[in-house]
């Protein structure tokens, strides 16, 4: 069987993330509403604490205790993989503050003057995309990169975190979706590049 072609791959992948944001927009108010309905006060106030302690402070203090263990056992390699999350989380986090500067979507739990209203600083619009969640993607994106079986026993936390932010009622599922994207895309450009400069590779 021949090797599917570069080119195709990209195109198969551009296509992929295309449709997964056309769904997520068409899907917004059902999965809202569904949240809404099946919403819980024990549930809202867990999920309120993993929003909580998912955010880019927590991953960054995750990937330097990584980088000090890996430091520890004198693991070159993993030190790389570690600051190469740091980065990642940094470059996700960058982007997706200035999308949400630029936006100026309103938050599911803003009840006026709803929709996308340009330039906002205001925290109640700045919906998209979702910070928490594109931070934790890239996180784990670089993990997935560098060792897949590690990365894949450790989904269900950047899910979980991306979950809790729909269930706080903070976004949207778009705003999730995008923000999921985005962080893929800057594991994948932070790990090129550092395997270019012989960041991320076996020691």
């Amino acid at each position: 069987m021949h090797k599917i072609a570069p080119v195709w791959k990209w195109l198969f992948v551009i296509v992929l993330a295309i449709v997964a944001i056309a769904a997520a927009f068409h899907f917004d108010s059902a999965v809202r509403a569904w949240v809404t309905e099946h919403s819980n006060r024990s549930t809202k106030q867990f999920m309120r604490n993993v929003s909580r302690y998912g955010d880019w402070p927590e991953h960054v203090a995750a990937g330097l205790c990584l980088v000090a263990f890996a430091w520890w056992r004198g693991s070159k390699r993993w030190v790389r993989v570690g600051l190469t999350m740091i980065l990642a989380c940094a470059l996700a986090g960058i982007a997706a503050r200035g999308l949400k500067i630029s936006t100026g979507r309103a938050r599911p739990s803003v009840k006026q003057e709803l929709g996308w209203n340009g330039p906002r600083l205001g925290p109640k619009y700045n919906s998209f995309p979702s910070g928490h969640t594109a931070a934790t993607t890239a996180f784990f994106g670089v993990l997935f990169f560098a060792n897949r079986r590690l990365a894949l026993c450790l989904l269900p936390i950047p899910l979980l975190i991306a979950a809790s932010r729909m269930y706080v009622a903070a976004h949207y599922l778009s705003d999730v979706v995008c923000a999921a994207i985005i962080g893929i895309l800057c594991a994948w450009f932070c790990v090129w590049a550092c395997l270019r400069s012989q960041v991320v590779r076996e020691s």
